[in-house]
């Protein structure tokens, strides 16, 4: 049975295609029968796999428009096992066009399911989450999110998954994230240490978390209180207990001429998720 994933993350340079075209000639290595769609208006695939602009009608711009599949979309690479669809820039237009089609969101789909004879399909997702995107992840198994290791790798990434979660519950009961690929990594640079250490987290709890809680241990967040209204999200994904700081003294009035100013008195509750029990309750005094 052909299995269908997506490489997708809506914020561009991360090495979305890179690791589409790398991931497509591994296995194909293996000799896995591989097609890689090119669902990228940028056409860098393409351009990747050696097919001039004249080589690549019809393209996925017209099986869409034209909401069909025709075989002669599928085009040979140079690399045994492993054919692709092709892009051009007119895909950039089918946003528009999609947009006044009846079932729109399942037109990839649609025609993805009459293709035959494949391992694997790769679908390099463009740098949006567009009807292009929302088609992909409509028509895949499953998700491969890329992410580089910056400091601004985590942002954003919570509008891709909440995405995903809402085409779970609608359009597409059976997709799951195949999990995160770490681009750009470089050992020597602490801050891919710590975009590391984050994806970690969210591995463990198959959730991610931009408010940034950290982790205790497998089942213990310390999360600001703020943030309360989203413990049932978190009891989903096995979390048991919340450690809470509450800030006794705020920090607003912590001037410097405060008898206090040195000394942040903070409280902190540890809470049953399940229950909403306040299981242990101290105080703490944090000299600075």
């Amino acid at each position: 049975m052909t299995k269908i994933i997506a490489i997708a993350n809506q914020k561009g340079g991360v090495g979305k295609t890179t690791t589409a075209i790398n991931l497509a000639t591994a296995m194909a290595a293996t000799k896995k029968k591989i097609l890689l769609i090119d669902a990228d208006p940028q056409s860098n695939a393409s351009t990747g796999f050696g097919l001039l602009e004249e080589d690549r009608n019809p393209s996925l711009y017209n099986l869409l428009t034209d909401k069909k599949f025709n075989p002669n979309s599928i085009k040979e690479t140079k690399i045994p096992y492993l054919n692709i669809i092709a892009s051009t820039i007119d895909l950039a237009a089918s946003e528009i066009e999609l947009a006044e089609m009846d079932d729109r969101e399942n037109i990839m789909k649609n025609i993805l399911n009459k293709i035959t004879g494949y391992d694997y399909l790769f679908i390099d997702c463009p740098p949006a989450l567009g009807l292009l995107t929302i088609n992909s992840l409509v028509a895949s198994d499953s998700v491969i999110i890329p992410l580089q290791c910056e400091f601004f790798a985590l942002e954003g990434l919570s509008s891709l998954i909440s995405t995903i979660e809402t085409i779970k519950s609608t359009l597409n009961p059976q997709i799951q994230i195949e999990g995160i690929v770490l681009t750009m990594y470089d050992k020597r640079n602490s801050l891919s240490a710590l975009v590391e250490e984050d994806v970690a987290v969210y591995e463990k709890l198959k959730t991610l978390y931009l408010k940034r809680p950290w982790m205790y241990n497998e089942k213990i967040f310390n999360l600001n209180p703020l943030y309360l209204d989203e413990w049932n999200q978190l009891k989903e994904f096995g979390v048991e207990t919340l450690i809470v700081y509450n800030n006794l003294i705020p920090y607003e009035k912590l001037t410097p001429g405060h008898p206090n100013y040195k000394k942040v008195a903070m409280g902190i509750r540890v809470i049953d998720i399940n229950t909403g029990d306040i299981i242990d309750v101290s105080e703490v005094s944090n000299l600075n």
